[in-house]
């Protein structure tokens, strides 16, 4: 029988020259590749947050990079972070060693990127237009919610909080009413607002303890008074504070002013239960995140300009196509796009629907209709005409206007197809808005182009897979920081670390690349992202042959 031999495992035993950090990590890990690409970063807005003088800092970019490459590995916690950079190789050589404790980690993150991150990000889309993974004439996009790190139950909604209200101010209104009419104190003195408000209720009752003496005062008035003084006008100024913080919105959360509570589809308890949440915008191109946004808004068509916007404020320039779904197709949307030059391949409500042929086989739809531009009128489908009767203006949410025409039939009754037609005991009527069908019209024909078969196919594996990976791989369903700045730079480390991983995954799929890093100059360049413009051609090439 052969002789068991067995590796020696004494960890006593010294060593003349002591193994380096930097020989126990692979050539191609992507810890070297955050490494690489964010020591090419300028990080000055960053470092205008530090005063100077007192105790050394750590160093801004090697917080940076560790941030990212924690967020890379899905780890978002700060005392986790901490406790990682003790004891984890890659952590400890990306940081030299360094050892931040949880509290620099999350004022770091909190407080130091607040000004500055922005510019990170940008740079590091810059460099990858530069090596060719981006055009940024595309944009793929599309929104989902994120749970905020705020309680669900710390819900305020506008309609309760108006209601009651107004219930607190009419039932002040008669108890001060009623005490001045007993003492016939004169309301001219101090007219009343058209609105009662705190500090009116706080005007009177000082008049009237000015008016009347105390002796004067019945037991029922004098406590009357002291609820006035020390509940109502208290709630009153609350309630104030809550439809200002509230702004536009119906809810916020007691915890998280800036979160909104939203619908989303992971429901555990599948009852449709409200969150506390923030819709979140991205854009899309090889599955690289180009853009991100934060939005209080629950819908997208409403976010839809302020994103197209803040694009063009990072990299200076509109894309030439954009491609979302049908939650962004609204005629504002539409005439913003088309025009500043971009083309839209952007779906609206009922463009699956209309190419169904039980939709456009349908004599009696509204667009169905035959309608005469010149006479401005429609023909139903027994040839009666439906006049111009007028015009009305509508407004959106956001104070867009829009034109609608209203037509009508003269006569009705009798009309063998009425019980097909419509339902209303009078003359049919209907409402076109005509700038919104010439929109869709020219949509329509760019969603069937060739160009639009191919986006529309595209479409669901770009954001919709990103959004896979960052919240199902990564497991990154809640925010960890309250606040649109917050929340804000809790979902761009994500970003930024979902694209440096891609980037990572490309490095180390193409063997060339591979092969050069392997070499010992290689691996000590700091930055080898110029090698990726070649090893990314020459993947694609050998792919392609």
């Amino acid at each position: 029988m052969a002789k068991l031999a067995i590796k020696s495992d004494v960890r006593k035993q010294k060593l003349l020259l002591p193994p380096s950090l930097d020989e126990l990590v692979p050539a191609n890990h992507m810890v070297r590749v955050v490494d690489a690409v964010i020591e090419r970063l300028d990080i000055s807005d960053i470092l205008s947050t530090y005063r100077g003088g007192g105790n050394s800092a750590f160093s801004p970019k090697m917080m940076l990079k560790v941030l990212v490459f924690a967020y890379l590995s899905n780890v978002y916690s700060s005392r986790r972070i901490e406790e990682l950079l003790k004891r984890d190789i890659y952590f400890m050589w990306l940081s030299g060693m360094k050892r931040p404790d949880f509290r620099t980690i999350n004022y770091y993150r909190g407080k130091r990127l607040k000004d500055g991150f922005d510019s990170v990000f940008t740079q590091v889309v810059e460099l990858l237009h530069q090596a060719g993974f981006v055009s940024l004439k595309v944009q793929y996009i599309d929104g989902t919610k994120i749970e905020s790190v705020a309680n669900k139950y710390t819900f305020v909604w506008r309609g309760s909080v108006e209601k009651y209200d107004a219930k607190l101010k009419a039932k002040t209104e008669a108890l001060l009413n009623q005490i001045e009419h007993n003492h016939a104190i004169e309301n001219q003195e101090n007219p009343v607002a058209e609105e009662l408000t705190a500090e009116e209720v706080a005007q009177r009752v000082e008049r009237i303890k000015s008016k009347v003496d105390a002796e004067n005062l019945s037991k029922e008035e004098h406590k009357v008074i002291k609820q006035i003084e020390t509940n109502v006008v208290p709630r009153m100024k609350r309630y104030k504070e809550q439809l200002a913080t509230m702004g536009s919105r119906n809810s916020y959360s007691k915890t998280d002013h800036d979160a909104t509570f939203m619908r989303m589809k992971e429901d555990s308890m599948l009852n449709g239960q409200l969150k506390p949440c923030y819709n979140v915008q991205i854009s899309t191109e090889n599955q690289y995140i180009t853009n991100f946004g934060i939005y209080q808004r629950p819908t997208d068509t409403l976010t839809m300009i302020d994103y197209l916007e803040s694009f063009r404020a990072r990299y200076g320039m509109y894309s030439r196509e954009i491609v979302a779904d049908s939650g962004y197709g609204s005629e504002e949307n539409y005439e913003f796009m088309f025009a500043n030059g971009m083309t839209p391949y952007v779906k609206y409500n009922m463009f699956h629907v209309e190419q169904k042929r039980r939709y456009r086989n349908n004599p009696f739809r509204v667009s169905n209709l035959f309608y005469n531009p010149d006479g401005d009128f429609f023909v139903c489908p027994m040839g009666q005409k439906m006049e111009f009767i007028r015009q009305e203006k509508r407004y959106t949410a956001s104070g867009y206007q829009q034109t609608v025409s209203i037509y009508r039939a003269t006569r009705c009754e009798g009309c063998p197809l009425l019980g097909q037609c419509h339902k209303s005991k009078h003359n049919r009527q209907i409402e076109v808005n005509h700038t919104l069908d010439d929109y869709k019209a020219r949509v329509r024909e760019l969603l069937t182009s060739e160009q639009g078969l191919k986006h529309r196919s595209n479409r669901p594996i770009e954001p919709e897979a990103v959004f896979g990976q960052i919240k199902e791989c990564g497991k990154f369903r809640r925010f960890r920081l309250k606040g649109m700045i917050g929340v804000k730079i809790d979902f761009g480390l994500k970003a930024l670390a979902h694209n440096l991983r891609k980037l990572a995954l490309t490095w180390a799929e193409n063997s060339f690349l591979s092969k050069m890093l392997s070499s010992k100059l290689k691996r000590r360049l700091c930055m080898p992202l110029d090698l990726c413009c070649y090893a990314t051609e020459f993947f694609y090439v050998t792919k392609a042959a």
